[in-house]
């Protein structure tokens, strides 16, 4: 604290140290008893004759003499105390505008490295989403797909261009891609050998049902010839039952095609139920997955926020601490005899550290 140099103020009992020098005298336990001492030397003692007016006006005369020493006193001490009540007002007021400007400062030096780690956060951002397609490419491939859709996905893969723009993911989307396209290869080739032998089963079968219409129809012919050489009544009997029995083949072989379609649906229904419930359990476990990494983050969460409040509480507890041990001291220093406002500047100035081998401790 800058102070400029004042000329020391004198009553008529007693001269006051100058306003640079006030501090000490006010903190220093005997230096205002001495002052004390100087005004009570000087009119304790004096035998007044108050019978007379000479007598009774110097007994007011230094009663006045005394009161004004007490107020010059108290108005030195009372200007000392505010503007030391003013100094950690100024203190926090500098420190606030500090710390805002070294904020500034830090972020503005800062700022090329965070536009570049943002920048860099959406580059590699974008080539990982583009390995993912890649590999989700491949993990799609099933032989319960179509295979003009696998055809169609190994097309979209292949159209995707693995060059230097892919930057240092180059090699892995090299492997992704190839990757995909084996798989989806595979994938494909099971799929027409499937088709083909599908298309061949069928082809099987209507020749057999062909051949064995065939082969009915000659063995009713061979029976006929035979029969007609039989007499009239064997003849007509055997051409009832001739017609009875061919309509009987007819019914059993168009019953017989239509358990055998009726088959083939039901096994393309199970291959198609196999191929939806794989689906429903590869999704069934990507959302058992995003509900674990989410109760994870929860509990990661949770115990950031318990750290924390304990943490608070343990400044708290520490500063209420602190508080109680001041106010104990500062209480003391009251207690004997140093006014209140004296005895709250030199307790911050202890706990502030900035009074040499004095200490508090808490």
């Amino acid at each position: 604290m800058t102070q400029t140099a004042q000329t020391a103020q004198t009553t008529e009992l007693v001269t006051l140290p100058a306003y640079e020098n006030a501090l000490q005298v006010f903190t220093t336990e005997d230096s205002l008893d001495q002052l004390y001492a100087e005004v009570e030397n000087q009119v304790v003692g004096v035998v007044y004759d108050i019978s007379t007016k000479k007598g009774r006006d110097q007994c007011a005369s230094d009663a006045y003499k005394v009161a004004r020493s007490k107020t010059a006193i108290e108005k030195l001490g009372a200007k000392l105390s505010a503007e030391y009540k003013e100094i950690p007002k100024k203190i926090d007021a500098s420190r606030r505008r500090i710390k805002d400007r070294f904020d500034a400062l830090q972020e503005r030096i800062r700022k090329p490295l965070t536009e570049w780690e943002q920048a860099e956060e959406g580059r590699l951002a974008k080539h990982n989403a583009a390995v993912m397609r890649l590999n989700q490419a491949g993990a799609n491939a099933s032989t319960s797909l179509e295979s003009n859709v696998l055809r169609q996905m190994i097309a979209d893969v292949e159209s995707t261009a693995v060059d230097e723009s892919w930057e240092e993911f180059e090699a892995e989307a090299h492997r992704a891609k190839q990757k995909a396209l084996d798989s989806l290869g595979f994938a494909l080739a099971d799929r027409e050998k499937y088709e083909a032998e599908q298309a061949e089963l069928t082809e099987l079968r209507c020749k057999q049902a062909e051949q064995e219409r065939k082969d009915r129809e000659a063995e009713i012919a061979r029976q006929a010839a035979e029969k007609a050489k039989a007499d009239a009544e064997t003849k007509a009997r055997a051409e009832r039952e001739e017609a009875a029995k061919r309509e009987a083949d007819i019914k059993a072989a168009a019953e017989r095609a239509e358990r055998e379609r009726q088959e083939a649906i039901e096994r393309q229904k199970q291959a198609e139920a196999r191929a939806e419930a794989e689906k429903l359990a590869s999704e069934q476990r990507a959302k058992e997955a995003a509900e674990a990494a989410r109760q994870a983050e929860i509990a990661r969460q949770e115990r950031e926020k318990t750290k924390a409040e304990e943490e608070q509480r343990k400044r708290e507890a520490d500063r209420e601490h602190r508080g109680n041990v001041n106010r104990i001291a500062m209480q003391a220093l009251i207690d004997g005899g140093v006014p209140e406002e004296c005895a709250r500047q030199a307790i911050i100035l202890i706990a502030k550290g900035e009074i040499p081998n004095v200490s508090i401790n808490y």
